[in-house]
């Protein structure tokens, strides 16, 4: 076991995958904060920045009805995210994906912010059997991050509404400033994974599971056109701002931790990945905003000294969880209790995409206009 160490600018330490540390005990994790933070800058020129695509949104939205699709889960990014286009008098055309867990609280936060900003609200409702087989196929191939079928689903679902609507732009509250960047060993996943670990663990055939596929990600990217937008990464932001913006203009509710505002996520965030994974997600979030300057590092240590999940709750919320996915208590158990496996156990497009990550990262410039974390994972080795 190597030596504990933390960066002395963050708190990335060593139970993070991939770390390294410099001569001035700095991680790379840190310089590649940084780097992005020169890369995206914030203040005049980020403003400038966020000017010309909402121009260019304006201008290739001109004869349609709306000019962009933005993702809303209830939680502060993406309805902070509608408020800044309102004021930038963008027509917006929200999308939700309901999949069976979101909180009463998120589904109240959506109604009252789209009400109030007058904008489309288009839900799309996933087959709750689908849903759970999947889920529960992640949990039962002992994988870390359980919860990434449903992020592919919200990718999908907002370029499949973007290009039915003829638009050329999907817009989303992602912010490496307040989120960090997660070593991909806690996170990744694809769609070529996805319909392997579904097919091995579960009956269940997914007809209608919303999927993004690396042809269907360029089809819609170099065909239809359609371009992630990330807002955030130019427009000064603080969660906490946001949120008392929020709950001021909208009486919006806030719902806890990050991404709390789903039940799903909260358990695999707060108590799958920590207890049987050893994996605190905080450490990268609340260091991403040490360096950008939202928190000070004693105050994000503080937050960190505390238990990722509730002590008195835990107990209701597995059983509600297993009651939900249909797994009896010793299905979870064995579940929860086997051998981790990591991406690399199951088949994926990861060694594809390492192979031509040079080639990736000249397409996805031209597909996104940013490079996406799984190069600069890559890059920096994490």
């Amino acid at each position: 076991m190597p030596e504990y160490r933390q960066c002395k600018t963050g708190l990335w330490d060593t139970t993070v995958p991939g770390i390294k540390f410099d001569a001035e005990g700095v991680s790379n994790y840190c310089r590649m904060q940084q780097s992005l933070m020169a890369l995206y800058p914030r203040g005049e020129k980020g403003l400038k920045d966020w000017e010309a695509i909402v121009g260019k949104m304006k201008v290739d939205g001109k004869g349609k009805k709306y000019d962009c699709v933005i993702g809303i889960s209830g939680g502060t990014d993406s309805c902070y995210l509608l408020h800044i286009a309102h004021e930038y008098g963008l027509r917006v055309l929200a999308v939700f994906l309901d999949n069976g867990w979101s909180s009463n609280m998120a589904v109240t936060n959506i109604q009252r912010v789209t009400t109030a900003l007058n904008y489309d609200l288009e839900t799309f409702v996933i087959n709750y059997e689908e849903v759970k087989a999947v889920l529960k196929s992640y949990m039962l191939a002992g994988l870390p991050w359980i919860d990434s079928p449903t992020d592919t689903a919200i990718k999908s679902v907002l370029y499949k509404a973007a290009a039915r609507e003829g638009l050329k732009y999907a817009l989303n509250g992602g912010d490496f400033r307040s989120e960090g960047k997660q070593p991909l060993l806690w996170t990744y996943s694809d769609t070529r994974q996805l319909n392997f670990v579904a097919r091995k663990f579960s009956p269940i055939k997914l007809k209608t599971f919303p999927k993004l596929s690396l042809l269907q990600l360029l089809y819609f990217g170099f065909v239809k056109k359609v371009k992630a937008v990330r807002p955030l990464y130019y427009l000064p932001y603080e969660k906490k701002t946001a949120k008392k913006l929020l709950s001021d203009k909208y009486n919006w509710i806030d719902y806890g931790g990050h991404h709390h505002e789903n039940i799903f996520t909260k358990f695999a965030i707060s108590y799958w990945l920590p207890v049987k994974f050893g994996i605190d997600k905080r450490i990268i979030t609340y260091s991403a905003q040490v360096v950008s300057g939202e928190i000070s590092r004693p105050e994000a240590q503080a937050i960190l000294a505390q238990p990722a999940y509730d002590h008195s709750t835990i107990e209701s919320e597995i059983t509600y969880i297993q009651k939900k996915l249909d797994l009896s208590p010793e299905e979870y158990e064995k579940a929860f209790k086997q051998k981790n496996k990591f991406f690399y156990d199951y088949p994926s497009y990861y060694p594809m995409i390492r192979k031509f990550a040079k080639t990736g990262k000249l397409l996805a410039g031209k597909l996104f206009g940013f490079k996406p974390g799984i190069f600069e994972a890559i890059d920096q080795g994490i």
